[in-house]
């Protein structure tokens, strides 16, 4: 099962649920505070996968390792690759 079709079965379960305890389709007999509550989850979710994401992004944006050897071989690479263009007669 691809990644996908994970996400995408957990979230139909998820609107399933949101739609039974929502419109009382089983006659469950729900208390009224309880589907005051179930109605705007869906928003609720959303905004809390939002900030999770957001912390996600942050805490690997802060945990970056920085590659200096990879850094200094990129250099290396841009110096021999302009005395290479210089020999070639490109001007810079």
């Amino acid at each position: 099962m691809t990644k996908l079709l994970q996400w995408l079965f957990g979230v139909s379960l998820l609107v399933a649920g949101w739609a039974l305890v929502s419109f009382d389709l089983l006659d469950l007999k729900l208390p009224q505070p309880y589907r005051e509550v179930a109605w705007p989850m869906p928003l609720y979710l959303l905004v809390s996968f939002g900030c999770y994401s957001l912390a996600t992004v942050g805490y690997r944006v802060a945990t970056f390792n920085d590659c200096e050897e990879a850094a200094k071989e990129l250099q290396e690479q841009i110096k021999e690759a302009r005395e290479d263009l210089r020999k070639r007669g490109l001007k810079m």
